[in-house]
């Protein structure tokens, strides 16, 4: 039995109590300064108040200031918080965590620089005196909190720098409905999935021009199938633009498919694509954590500054540029389907014939 230590109790990481309680693990789950009715209601009959689900009798439950307690005898941290608390978790938490034990973060997202650099969560927090003595590490894949709570079968990918403290930090979490790859490359599995919530309002703009049109309730799954697929191009685009492997699009175009059914990141896509200006459908949402909003402008700025300094090409990024536009500066939804359409030449070799069939010998 291992002892790991959950910082945050959001969604996230609450659901991932379960299979790691369910392996046999003490759990502790420690709540930020915004998790207090959380934890309290929790301390009453486990029951979670955002995650709308009941947590296994057994786990331990602590408000922030019993960090160091509840850290004590740790064999892992999972940190849980939301992109809104990066800076809080750098200052309050990595210091805390004692050097030989490992870190595995749940948050998605990005930072982006005046030079046009993305800098994935685990790189910064790399970055900071207490966080380069750490083995910093984060999960990245299509996986709903509700879901896992419910057991549904989720595959996601573990990354970090080391094999070996990957491989541990699987067989405490791994079930036989929660499933976990494992790879070195950080910065394209954290990136592929901080960009689909970017997307994700994106391809939401179609549920809302339906319903404006037609009525709510109304659904075109070709106009969302379009944005979708050229949310994915984009993606692959971006992958490359940071050094990341291609492979990881698997994650990104996953957890892209999930969001666009449903949580936060779809009210407000969809309330754009309705007709509503940006400011209208964040005081509609107000309260609402919007992570979709922070990636969608700070990857567009990144890009920007590529495109201004020669590195990169506006037409190679026409959906994120726009989802920008709505959200930075108040323009109209006014999807540019025709700067989606591309054509292809393929080259008539031993490999393929005219009609750009792969030959079978």
């Amino acid at each position: 039995m291992s002892i790991i230590t959950f910082v945050g109790a959001g969604q996230m990481a609450s659901a991932l109590t379960f299979p790691a309680f369910e392996n046999g693990h003490e759990v502790r789950l420690v709540g930020t300064p915004l998790d207090r009715e959380i934890i309290d209601r929790l301390r009453e009959d486990n029951y979670h108040l955002n995650l709308k689900r009941t947590l296994h009798d057994g786990v331990k439950y602590y408000q922030v200031e019993e960090l160091e307690t509840a850290l004590k005898g740790a064999d892992a941290v999972l940190g849980g918080v939301s992109s809104f608390g990066v800076d809080w978790f750098a200052e309050t938490v990595l210091p805390k965590i004692p050097e030989n034990v490992p870190l595995l973060s749940v948050t998605k997202g990005m930072i982006d620089t005046e030079d046009g650099d993305l800098i994935t969560y685990p790189e910064f927090w790399e970055s900071t005196e207490a966080g380069k003595k750490l083995s910093i590490n984060a999960i990245g894949g299509p996986c709903t909190s509700y879901e896992l709570a419910d057991k549904d079968h989720s595959a996601v990918a573990f990354c970090g720098r080391d094999m070996e403290t990957l491989k541990y930090l699987k067989q405490l979490f791994t079930t036989d409905y929660y499933h976990v790859s494992l790879s070195t490359d950080v910065v394209g599995v954290e990136c592929a999935v901080a960009m689909k919530n970017a997307y994700a309002l994106g391809v939401s703009l179609a549920v809302g021009i339906a319903e404006k049109n037609e009525g709510e309730g109304a659904i075109h799954y070709n106009s969302q199938a379009a944005l979708f697929g050229q949310g994915v191009r984009e993606m692959r685009k971006l992958l490359a633009m940071v050094g990341g492997g291609d492979d990881n699009i698997v994650y990104g175009a996953g957890d892209l498919y999930v969001t666009v059914f449903g949580g936060r990141t779809r009210k407000i896509g969809t309330l754009l694509g309705r007709g509503m200006s940006f400011d209208e459908a964040m005081e509609t949402l107000a309260g609402v954590t919007l992570e979709s909003v922070v990636i969608a402008t700070r990857t567009a700025r990144a890009v920007r500054a590529r495109i201004a300094a020669g590195k990169a090409n506006a037409s190679d990024f026409p959906l994120l540029l726009h989802v920008d536009e709505i959200i930075s500066n108040g323009a109209e939804v006014n999807i540019p389907w025709e700067a989606f359409t591309v054509e292809k030449i393929v080259p008539n070799d031993q490999d393929v014939d005219n009609r750009g069939l792969f030959r079978i010998n």
